[in-house]
């Protein structure tokens, strides 16, 4: 939208430290970078950050990163962490795909080649391999099984939930959840993945709470009953966590491993375990040559022994659960003979990859779900406080986080040494009796005259600061603007911090944090660019325009006419701040010559715009009723080209739909 040629200002509210919690010493999740003589950036001490385990999915380096502390939104929490676990599964598989070459990776992974060879017919052979890339480039952040203490808890309320009722500042926790329960000083975890801790449970013990909750979770798939036989394949760490659960739940348990030191260890806990080549006579003796009535698979191997093994020991009609990453070429003639039930555990429990229960807090009736995730975990914390699961035995390595390259060093076999449970462990501040952290800015007041943008005049002094870091904004739009002659990258914001680190350095920002409102309220911006997801566009536009700001925002401008009043009576209130949405396509060679072409025409002009956008799952973040959905979402494009096209604004509006309730297409998929 177009405004006068004065000159865009406002008043500044301009942070002091304020009173914060000694957990997070004068931390307001910020890194600035200052240019080095060869136009490399490093980080500086300016302003102090957490540390944070990355892996470089190029290369499979890991790393210990300075990092933006996150900021909690609402229904979530920030806990300062004490410990966090290690997986000596999950993460080593991860770390050895990334150490692999592109032709390793592309062998170890089909699926993700065939996914790669699906977008090069759809939209190409060069942007499918630049978002390739462009993902590859992104670091990955190690760790899911963590404890620590809330210090912070994030404003506001998901609707249709508890919010965070029964959590509050103080409170010892253990959290869950890749992308949440990270290997960092600090973790912003959602409601469903913290479980309370009680004062006997330590916090290296709550950080196998999570692990606790695999092991669990397949041993409730074996539905074993009081007093029946269990045998447990693979004694590390899960399979260890796994026969003390059995053993608790009063069944008869029988471990079995090739390593006999595990079996050895095993013992230690009063429960019978063999080596694998005992493995089949003493199965016959333990169930009195009845065969096990549930078999539990935790090993970690490519080999399809433990399978084979499981078919042998089994009963008939037995259950047989795979919580560990195995060998699945089964043998037809036992499996066929004996009707045997195979299932691979999926994870924690119920609720996992769910978005709308980890991300959103909302719960399942417990009439209906007794066991999700999260009453897994409280279940494995209240094994802890009985003392009938114990972990201190299990724990081989510490490792203070600044030293976490060692330990993946000790897990994927780069040091050659015995090794089970390893944790990294962080330092832990003395907590003020209140701890608050002050996420809002008060203010002094001070005016920051901002330059012209509508002059064009050369040496105007366009000064950026950009709310989203995601892979739209780092493969596309990042790109473009780095290469603007007098276009200044000032700081860059992503709630969880470390995407934003990255595209900071990458593309030459002064900073990054974490913090929306520290790019709102920084004097030396002058104009913001809101790159987030499409149900906080509005409130961002509106506090941004507020600010005094200039704001560039991705489209859709606002996702309900309520929103779209809101900004428009903020941006009539605004002092000559332009806005603009990003409806990009008008701006293409092709729309500006047919624009030309049709520019001095004498009679209406009648278009029909047929758009093949691509299916996309009613999963799809997308297609969340909170984001709008697609024909606001995206749609908002092919309106705004055939607008500019004509010149005019549509006289009426009306869309048809097909009606198979949502069997097949999303109402707004297909009109």
């Amino acid at each position: 939208m177009a405004g006068s040629s004065r000159k865009c200002h406002n008043d500044y509210i301009i942070s002091s430290p304020g009173d914060v919690s000694p957990s997070l010493p004068n931390r307001k999740a910020k890194l600035r970078y200052t240019p080095k003589p060869d136009n490399q950036f490093r980080e500086t001490s300016e302003i102090n950050a957490m540390k944070q385990v990355l892996q470089n999915m190029r290369d499979g380096k890991t790393t210990v990163a300075e990092i933006p502390v996150p900021t909690p939104r609402a229904g979530h929490a920030l806990v300062k962490v004490a410990a966090s676990l290690v997986s000596a599964g999950t993460e080593r598989m991860l770390v050895e795909f990334g150490e692999k070459s592109l032709l390793g990776k592309a062998r170890s992974r089909p699926d993700l080649v065939r996914q790669v060879l699906d977008k090069m017919q759809r939209e190409g052979v060069i942007p499918t391999l630049q978002a390739a890339f462009n993902r590859l480039d992104q670091p990955m952040a190690l760790g899911y099984s963590s404890a620590g203490t809330i210090i912070a808890l994030g404003e506001g309320h998901v609707p249709g939930t508890s919010g965070m009722d029964g959590f509050k500042i103080g409170q010892r926790v253990a959290c869950a959840g890749g992308g949440y329960a990270v290997h960092a000083e600090y973790n912003v975890v959602p409601r469903n993945l913290l479980t309370p801790l009680p004062d006997s449970v330590d916090f290296e013990s709550a950080a196998f709470t999570t692990l606790g909750a695999i092991a669990l979770h397949g041993f409730r798939l074996a539905a074993p009953q009081l007093g029946e036989n269990v045998a447990v394949i693979g004694l590390g760490l899960l399979g260890l966590l796994t026969i003390q659960i059995a053993a608790a739940a009063g069944c008869r348990v029988l471990g079995i491993d090739t390593n006999p030191e595990r079996v050895q260890l095993a013992k230690t806990f009063g429960l019978e375990a063999v080596s694998r080549d005992l493995a089949v006579e003493a199965a016959q003796s333990f169930s009195f040559n009845r065969g096990f009535d549930s078999v539990i698979i935790c090993a970690d191997t490519s080999s399809n022994d433990p399978v084979e093994l499981a078919g042998i020991i089994a009963r008939d009609r037995a259950n047989i659960v795979a919580t560990g990453a195995v060998g699945l070429t089964f043998p037809r003639k036992v499996y066929y003979e004996k009707e045997l039930n195979f299932i691979n555990s999926r994870s924690y429990g119920p609720g996992r990859y769910d978005a709308s229960y980890e991300e959103n807090g909302q719960d399942y009736p417990l009439g209906y779900v007794r066991w999700t995730e999260g009453r897994n975990f409280q279940a494995i914390v209240s094994l802890l406080e009985s003392g009938k699961l114990k972990v201190e035995s299990l724990i081989t390595h510490r490792f203070p986080i600044e030293q976490a390259p060692e330990a993946y060093e000790i897990i994927t076999g780069k040091r050659k040494t015995p090794f089970l449970g390893v944790l990294l462990t962080y330092a832990v501040d003395q907590l003020a009796s209140s701890p608050v952290i002050q996420f809002s800015k008060q203010v002094n007041r001070e005016t920051s005259k901002q330059e012209n943008l509508e002059t064009g005049k050369p040496g105007n002094r366009i000064t950026v600061g950009v709310l989203g870091a995601g892979l739209f904004a780092n493969a596309t739009l990042l790109p473009a603007m780095k290469k603007v002659e007098g276009l200044e990258l000032v700081g860059i914001a992503s709630a969880g911090g470390l995407h934003a680190q990255h595209s900071g350095q990458k593309f030459g920002f002064q900073y990054a944090c974490s913090d929306d409102e520290q790019i709102l309220n920084d004097p030396n911006i002058n104009t913001v660019m809101i790159l987030t997801r499409h149900d906080t566009h509005a409130d961002l536009v509106a506090r941004a325009l507020q600010a005094g700001k200039h704001v560039f925002v991705e489209k859709p401008l606002a996702i309900t006419s309520d929103q779209l009043s809101v900004v428009s009576e903020q941006l009539q209130k605004t002092d000559n701040c332009l806005l603009m949405t990003g409806f990009n396509r008008r701006f293409a060679p092709l729309a500006a010559q047919l624009a030309a072409h049709f520019a001095h025409r004498a009679e209406a002009l009648y278009m029909h715009y047929r758009v093949n956008a691509g299916f996309i799952p009613s999963t799809h973040w997308m297609q969340h009723p909170d984001q709008g959905g697609r024909l606001i979402g995206e749609g908002g494009h092919f309106v705004d080209v055939m607008q500019f096209l004509c010149g005019a604004l549509p006289t009426s509006v009306y869309a048809i739909a097909p009606t198979d309730n949502g069997r097949r297409y999303n109402n707004d998929n297909a009109l």
